[in-house]
Order: C-alpha cells, then structure tokens, then sequence
C-alpha cells in the first residue's frame, strides 16, 4: 500500500503543470484542445496555462499589449487581438513565442507594425488599423510569412525594397489605403495573390510587377490609372482593372498574358478593344459600364461569359460573335441596340443566358440558340411576337417581357419547357384568345402575374359594359377548353447552369 502512495505523489508532483493547466482564469473559457477564448478583459489574464496554444482575446477591451504579459507562454501558435482598441504594442513582445504562427491584430488603432515579430510568423492581419508607413525593421526576419493583411490602412507610398525580405509570401493585401505612389521592383518569388484595390494609384513604374513570376490574381480596381500597366507577369490568370479611368485595352499590354482566363475593366472610361482580346484561355470578359459602341470581336473562342451591359452598342453581327462555342452567359443590357442580326449567335450553341433589356429592339431577334433557357427582353419597344423567333426556344424556361409595347401574346405552346413568363407593364388588349393563352399558360403551372388580363384599362362606362360582356362571351367560349399537353421529359437538364 505505501509503494502506491508513492507513486501516487510522484505523478502529481511530476504533471502539475499538467493539472494546473485545467484551471480556467475568470472570465475565459479552456478548451480540452490548449484553446483559451477571454471575454470582457483589459489585459491579458494572469494564470494562463503555460501549455495554452490558441489565445483568443478579441473584442475586449485592451489599449496596450505588454511585453511581460505573453512572457510565460511559450507555446503560442495563435494569438488574436483583433477589435480590441489596441493603441500600443511593446517591442518585442512576441519575442519568447518561438512557434507562433498567425497573429490577428486587425481593427485596432495602431499606428505602426510590431517591432521583434517571431520568425516562426506565417499570417499576420494588421487591417483596419491607423499604419501610414511600412518599416523594413518590422518586416526583417519574417521569412516564413505566407500572409499579410494591410488593407484599410492609411499607407500612401510602397516600396518594392522594404517587402523584398519576405521570400515565403503568397498573399499580400493593401486595398483600402491612400497609395499613390509605388517604388522599385516588387521581388517576391512565390506571391501568389496581390490586391490593392481602391488606393489613389494614377501609374506603375514598369518594373514594379514584372518580377512576380508566380502571381496568379491582380486586383487594381477603384484607382486612377488612365491605362493598362506594362509588364504584367505572365502567369497572372485572373486581372481586375475595374473603376479605374482607362480608354483603350491595347492588345500589346496583354499579348503576353497567355494563362489569363479572367479579365475584368468595368466602369472605366473604354471606347475601344484594340485590336481584339484573343487570349487564348480567356473564359471570361467583363467590360461593363464603359462607353464602347461595338461589341468586341476577334475574342477568345473559349469565352464562357461576356458582359458588355451599360455601353452604348448599337447592333449586334455574327461577326463579332463568330466562333464563340463556348459561351454561356451575353449581358448586354443597357445599351442603344436597335438592330440583332439574324442567327449572329449561331455559333453560341451553349448559350444558356441572353440579358438584352432596356435596349431598343421592336422584335424578338431571330435565329436565337435552342440551348437558351433564360431570356430577359424587359424595358425594349417589342410591339408583336412572331412564332419564328419563339419556335427554335425549345430549352427556354423563363422570359422577360416587362414594359414592352405588347397588346397581344403569342401561343406560348412554342416553348414546351417555359416555367417563368414576365408580362407586367404592356399594353394588353385582353380578347378571348389572349385570356385563353392565358388559361393554358395557368393550366402548364407557368409561373405570370395573377393580375394579368383581369382588370379593364379604360373608366369609360360603355368600355367598361363592353368588357364585361366580351370576358362573359369569353368564359362561354373556353368553358370547356382543355390545354393541349406538352409534358416534355426533362430528365438530362444538361443547359441549366444560370443565375436568376
């Protein structure tokens, strides 16, 4: 029996650190897992477990970070501070933290980069802070970084020299500051993602990118940059120029950019493609909201989604459209379109999405894709639908015919697969055959406004006696009216990849 009490007090002797480590300060929460999470706090709370490898302080309330604090917590892995409205953070603090490897300070008011940052740092979030001015001291010695967020901060210039100590970063964040002016070349061997989006950045030295030779995304939108910058790395596969102020996409900025599939320049100042965009993997081309009157052409053949919505395009030609197998999705919307020429989308043969609302078009255009399945026609001057331009539609599930100039409708048994059909703000003359489309549309459970054709237009007391007899003629008519069927086996819905 003594032999046992022995080794009894042994063990506890040997792990108390062990069982300490289960008492919870107050006002925090232990996890089984070394996880400590600390509510309502203006410090860092004493007792702590030596062993604690997550500690989440965020969202209290806690103005200075003090070296001694974190002192006795050498297995840090994670440490977050974030809305704590952090002013002041000692040097070195993290020193003693030799496994630390994501620090969140973000939403704080500091004004500067903790100084003596552990080299072991993989992730630092520094966003929503007050920092004006990156110091090559802060960042020294940081070699294992992967992540740096410093977006929404009050920086202005960044120099390509002070981020160059930095070899294992792939992610860089610094949208959201007031940088106006880039310096050097930017040598970061791995970076993979770089966004400064919504600086005040009107140019770019030309070296300052041409050495990221894995960078994938580029994010420039909301500067002022007046043209495309020269020397984009090659490897770039998604580039984002919207907001920006330029006029002309010239081929030779973007010949070289081969693996680039994603290409964005909306609500900027563009009155022309130069010399056409075939790059050769682009699948998508976004150019919203510029002041183009042609559609593009000599695009990319694998293209799978084009929006030149918000432009002042006048015509649509097979010859801008030609060889486009692979499309999708053709926004269009907004323009001055007046003139569709027939079968310009027969090579679409995919096109599932045409938006071409608010234009001028007088007529569905001819010649559409039967691989259609939504079509938005809203806010045009259609006065008449003709049979032809509905009948290839066989796929077609819904249309948009809003605040058009129809006063009649044509037999929609051309579109056997039709679920939505938008009607309001036409002018209807609802007579028996209009309310029997309108019966055999209800009886398909095609989804139409309830107050289609129920109500007369006029106040006139004789107009209004005459539609009251010509709706009772109507019931009459069509009392025993049965809709045709036209159940089609939709099974194999293999075009149905849009959006509402």
């Amino acid at each position: 029996m003594m032999w046992m009490l022995h080794v009894l007090l042994y063990t506890l002797l040997y792990n108390r650190s062990s069982v300490c480590s289960y008492v919870c300060p107050e006002k925090c929460v232990c996890e089984p897992a070394a996880s400590v999470q600390c509510y309502r706090v203006q410090s860092v709370p004493l007792g702590i477990a030596g062993d604690v490898r997550k500690l989440n302080l965020g969202y209290n309330h806690i103005k200075e970070i003090k070296g001694r604090e974190l002192s006795g917590l050498p297995g840090l892995e994670e440490v977050i501070l974030s809305s704590c409205g952090v002013e002041q953070v000692d040097a070195n603090t993290f020193r003693a933290q030799k496994h630390l490897k994501s620090l969140d300070l973000q939403k704080n008011k500091l004004r500067h980069l903790p100084r003596g940052l552990p080299s072991s740092l993989e992730i630092l979030h520094m966003g929503h802070n007050r920092i004006h001015v990156l110091q090559e001291s802060a960042l020294h010695g940081l070699k294992r970084l992967h992540v740096l967020n410093l977006q929404n901060n009050m920086i202005t210039t960044v120099r390509a020299n002070i981020l160059s100590a930095l070899l294992k970063l792939e992610f860089l964040y610094l949208d959201g500051n007031k940088i106006e002016t880039l310096q050097g070349s930017l040598r970061l061997p791995v970076l993979n993602l770089f966004s400064l989006a919504n600086n005040k950045i009107s140019s770019v030295p030309s070296a300052f990118f041409s050495s990221l030779g894995l960078l994938k995304t580029l994010d420039l939108s909301s500067n002022l940059l007046t043209k495309v910058p020269h020397n984009l790395p090659q490897a770039l596969i998604h580039l984002n120029l919207d907001r920006n102020q330029i006029r002309l996409l010239k081929s030779r900025d973007l010949a070289q950019l081969c693996d680039l599939t994603t290409l964005s320049a909306c609500h900027n100042r563009l009155v022309s493609v130069d010399g056409g965009l075939r790059l050769p993997n682009l699948t998508v081309l976004e150019l919203a909201g510029n002041q183009l009157r042609l559609l593009p052409s000599r695009l990319s053949t694998k293209l799978e989604k084009v929006d030149c919505g918000q432009n002042q395009i006048q015509e649509v030609t097979h010859q801008q459209l030609s060889g486009l197998r692979h499309l999708k999705h053709l926004f269009l919307e907004n323009n001055t379109i007046r003139q569709f020429e027939p079968n310009a989308l027969r090579d679409c043969v995919h096109l599932t999405n045409l938006a071409l609302e608010q234009n001028l078009l007088s007529t569905i255009p001819h010649g559409l894709p039967e691989s259609l399945v939504r079509l938005d026609l809203k806010g045009n001057h259609i006065t008449t639908i003709q049979d032809r331009a509905l009948k290839p539609l066989k796929r077609l599930r819904v249309l948009n015919l809003r605040n058009n100039r129809l006063s009649s409708l044509a037999a929609m048994n051309l579109l056997p697969r039709l679920k939505t059909l938008y009607l309001e703000g036409n002018l209807w003359n609802c007579t028996c055959e209009l309310l029997k489309v309108k019966r055999a549309l209800l009886a398909r459970d095609v989804d139409i406004s309830t107050e289609f054709c129920t109500e007369p237009v006029h106040s006139s007391l004789d107009i209004w006696q005459a539609y009251i007899m010509a709706q009772e003629t109507c019931e009459e008519q069509n009392r025993d009216f049965l809709p045709e069927s036209h159940t089609v086996n939709t099974d194999n819905e293999e075009y149905d990849d849009y959006d509402f």
